[in-house]
């Protein structure tokens, strides 16, 4: 596994309109999750920097979708967080129309990493997200982090637990569930092997193809 793919990420612009979207071709994986279930930690964990995603005591600091750069045709994307974000309304209506946008119509889009505190799984954000997901065909990898804050039997019953409750939630799409700890730095590997697969880094793509 090339550890480099992910260490050599870069921050390359914040989207507050759909217009400034880079355009749509290669490949995405977006990172999604509720304000406070860890998603900026588990983004600069992946990616082996200590302030690529900003993180902060204060819940819903990732206020656009920030996009960071692997190579010249494969972005990881960085979807606001919702929950705890003291923002104006009007604000939150934004978001949620540039989110629905894009999840809608981003053909670049290959998948999408849901980010749940392993101590709360499967709040109701998470499972509207899995709806649209389920709608949407869209494939999804859940990330249940923090999960050094859980003993292993109650790791253990998190996990069954999330996943006895994805058919009936997800009945459309297969969706995948690990354990993670971005304190710890244990789940790295499993996640990696996941946005391989998305970003279909091993497939040979011919020297002219520019969506490769």
């Amino acid at each position: 596994m090339n550890l480099a793919r992910y260490r050599n990420a870069s921050y390359r612009l914040s989207v507050h309109q759909q217009r400034q979207l880079p355009a749509d071709k290669g490949f995405e994986v977006a990172f999604a999750g509720r304000s406070n279930a860890g998603k900026s930690s588990a983004i600069n964990c992946l990616c082996g920097q200590t302030a690529l995603a900003r993180t902060s005591r204060t819940p819903g600091r990732t206020q656009q979708i920030v996009v960071f750069d692997l190579d010249q045709q494969r972005r990881l994307m960085d979807l606001p967080g919702y929950g705890y974000a003291k923002v104006p309304a009007d604000l939150q209506r934004h978001w949620q129309d540039l989110l629905d946008r894009y999840l809608r119509d981003r053909q670049a889009l290959k998948g999408l990493v849901l980010v749940m505190d392993a101590r709360h799984p499967l709040k109701p954000f998470d499972r509207h997200f899995l709806s649209w997901t389920n709608a949407a065909l869209m494939p999804c990898h859940i990330l249940m982090s923090k999960a050094d804050k859980l003993n292993r039997q109650q790791q253990t019953k998190a996990l069954r637990d999330t996943q006895a409750s994805l058919p009936a939630l997800v009945p459309n799409i297969d969706v995948t569930v690990q354990l993670f700890s971005a304190l710890k730095k244990t789940g790295i590997p499993e996640l990696e092997q996941q946005l391989d697969n998305w970003y279909q880094w091993d497939v040979d793509c011919p020297e002219n193809n520019t969506d490769c």
